[in-house]
């Protein structure tokens, strides 16, 4: 159920992307400084636990 979701949250975004503003660097660039917990819950349960 995660990646489906996670599937389509990146699909949205792919199909942002086409407009002028660059949706995707913009999101990343918030992941990486503000590293918000459901972001580092998602992975885990993506990947599982090491």
């Amino acid at each position: 159920m995660t990646r489906i979701v996670c599937l389509l949250v990146l699909l949205v975004v792919t199909l942002l992307e086409i407009g002028p503003i660059p949706i995707t660097g913009l999101w990343l660039m918030w992941v990486v400084v503000f590293r918000p917990a459901w972001f580092y819950r998602l992975v885990l349960k993506i990947y599982g636990k090491p």
